[in-house]
């Protein structure tokens, strides 16, 4: 009996999980497109359990939760990757997200300079770097079009 149990259990748990990546997924492919696609990629030849985290804890559990739409999320991770002033890549790809979300270039620059006075002013200037870096590969892309 405990063995029909426990592989019971196994299965409802492979189920739990494969239906937090596929949530998860989706949830990526629709803040990030392919950029976040990417990401997870490349992890896939040296860590991509890592990966899978990224794709079934923050997208699957976190991004899916109701409470906050998806703008207000991202204003939220952009804000605390600012605020860390050391996660260049990552605050890169969330204000590619956040854009992607409805945010505007507006808010994003306030948002950073809403940061000086927690993070201090290194944070915020590393973090507006990275911003005018996205504002111009966005110029640049939609010129191409």
């Amino acid at each position: 009996m405990t063995d029909v149990l426990d592989r019971s259990d196994t299965s409802s748990s492979e189920e739990r999980q494969q239906n937090r990546f596929d949530r998860g997924w989706r949830k990526l492919g629709e803040i990030d497109g392919e950029v976040g696609e990417k990401v997870v990629q490349s992890l896939a030849d040296i860590a991509p359990d890592l990966g899978r985290y990224v794709v079934e804890f923050g997208f699957g559990d976190i991004y899916s939760r109701p409470g906050l739409d998806l703008r207000s999320r991202e204003i939220a991770t952009v804000a605390a990757l600012a605020a860390m002033g050391n996660a260049a890549p990552q605050l890169k790809v969330h204000i590619h997200a956040a854009l992607n979300v409805g945010v505007s270039q507006t808010e994003v620059v306030e948002v950073i300079i809403q940061m000086v006075a927690y993070a201090g002013f290194p944070a915020a200037l590393n973090a507006m770097a990275v911003a005018k870096e996205v504002f111009a590969e966005r110029r640049a892309s939609s010129n191409e079009d």
